[in-house]
């Protein structure tokens, strides 16, 4: 299913993973007249105790969204400080409207691909988590342009089918829709994978 913004539509698949009934990843995205962000954290572990981790962090970008991703991943991270909080992984992508780009960082092993005219980038996975002890990640950015798709997922995700499977349809929805069958097959992991796209 595509959810429609002014200049992003957005589809999405999240799971917990077998026997579970909390998934330990949360996701959040909103959209200003100016830009458009998005947010995937994954707790580290499973279950109930994984969500909450990842759940103070989407709160983090929730009351601090206009901040750059630089200050909001420090602000994510000190949320982990000198408390019972597992700690997490996370991805951060913003697309800003005025300026014509997008930039994104991510902290472990969350996964981003962007695909422009036809071309693949993806972010390389700096390794580690959040755990309210400084840490040094580098934001990424590129220029935008029309139609450019991106895609933020967790480690449930399997990188190489995802994209074989958008090439094949050229379609962000028909993509998410033949993963959606797939993983209802096996989940032996929290999946949760985000496709956007640049309408312009």
């Amino acid at each position: 299913m595509i959810e429609e913004h002014n200049q992003m539509e957005i589809a999405t698949f999240d799971k917990a993973k077998k026997g579970n009934y909390y998934s330990g990843d949360s996701y959040y995205y909103v959209e200003f007249d100016d830009f458009f962000i998005a947010v995937l954290a994954d707790g580290l572990g499973s279950g109930e105790l994984a969500r909450k981790s990842s759940s103070a962090v989407i709160n983090i970008v929730k009351e601090n969204p206009h901040d750059s991703l630089d200050d909001l991943l420090t602000k994510c991270n000190e949320v982990f400080f000198n408390n019972e909080l597992r700690g997490c992984v996370i991805g951060l992508l913003k697309v800003d409207y005025k300026q014509q780009t997008y930039s994104y960082v991510s902290f472990g092993n969350i996964g981003i691909i962007i695909v422009t005219e036809g071309k693949k980038k993806r972010n390389i996975p700096v390794s580690g988590y959040l755990s309210g002890i400084p840490i040094n990640s580098k934001v990424h950015s590129g220029e935008l342009t029309h139609n450019a798709v991106f895609f933020m997922f967790s480690d449930g995700v399997n990188e190489r089918q995802l994209t074989n499977e958008f090439y094949k349809h050229k379609s962000m929805s028909r993509t998410i829709e033949w993963y959606t069958l797939q993983q209802k097959l096996s989940m032996e992991d929290d999946t949760t994978l985000i496709a956007m796209r640049y309408k312009g």
